[in-house]
């Protein structure tokens, strides 16, 4: 018998066709990572050298290595610094401008005060009178004996001239808002005329601001009137002096310009 020739089986050769694709995928990779570690270096110069150096690498292809401008130059970096450095210098202007409007103000309040205190020790009105300056305000503080008869709003006829020596102090700086407030103590009031300490306190507050503004350099767009009734007492309403001392007229003189903390006033 024939011996049947054996054919040894080919060994077949394994497909290596998807070794170019990731060749070139591993590639792009490589040069995507380049390109982003480039786009977060400041120095434009050393990134349009490494795209024109990776261009060339990849057979001169165009693509997002040839967009220089996605890089920051120069250019940008020093209008990026001036625009920063511009806005500090009007921030560093206005706090001084502010600063010295601040110092400004403070110095007429301080005149200001110095005026009323000298009135009223020049009219023996120590008692009845008193100021105090802080940060927010000028405050002139005045006992009601010293302006109206008991459960009355009418300012009595001879303290009308306190008024009026308030209104021309107080026409040197007629730019500041000023606050006419009325209070009382928590005895209630009903007569004919108030059914309540607001009515009252109200009322009074009113009738002072009246007279302070028959002066014709002040100017009533910056005057308003408060009445606080009982409700903010500033000594105890259990004994006749404390309750004396809540029966008053406040007159603020408020400040414009906020102070820093670091030069705010202690009240005086």
């Amino acid at each position: 018998m024939s011996k049947k020739t054996r054919h040894e089986e080919h060994e077949e050769h394994a497909d290596e066709s998807w070794l170019l694709p990731y060749s070139d995928l591993m590639t792009l990779l490589v040069a995507l990572f380049l390109v982003l570690y480039a786009m977060s270096a400041t120095d434009a110069k050393k990134f349009e050298e490494m795209a024109q150096a990776f261009n060339s690498a990849l057979n001169g292809g165009t693509g997002v290595l040839d967009h220089s401008s996605m890089a920051p130059t120069n250019s940008d970096l020093d209008q990026g610094k001036s625009t920063k450095l511009n806005t500090i210098a009007e921030k560093n202007s206005t706090e001084a401008d502010l600063d010295k409007l601040r110092k400004k103000e403070q110095e007429e309040l301080e005149k200001l005060k110095k005026q009323f205190d000298q009135y009223i020790k020049n009219n023996g009105l120590t008692d009845l009178l008193s100021t105090k300056l802080n940060q927010s305000q000028l405050l002139i503080t005045i006992s009601d004996n010293a302006l109206f008869a008991s459960g009355q709003a009418n300012v009595k006829p001879e303290s009308r001239q306190l008024a009026r020596s308030i209104s021309q102090m107080l026409q040197q700086f007629p730019d500041y808002e000023v606050v006419v407030q009325g209070y009382t103590d928590n005895i209630p009031i009903s007569n004919s005329e108030y059914s309540s300490n607001w009515d009252l306190s109200a009322n009074r507050a009113l009738q002072f601001m009246k007279i302070l503004l028959v002066n014709p350099y002040l100017k009533p767009e910056k005057f308003s009137v408060i009445g606080y009734g009982e409700y903010h007492p500033i000594a105890d309403n259990s004994t006749a002096t404390g309750r004396a001392k809540n029966r008053r007229v406040e007159v603020s003189i408020l400040r414009k310009y906020q102070e820093n903390k670091s030069t705010a006033l202690s009240a005086k």
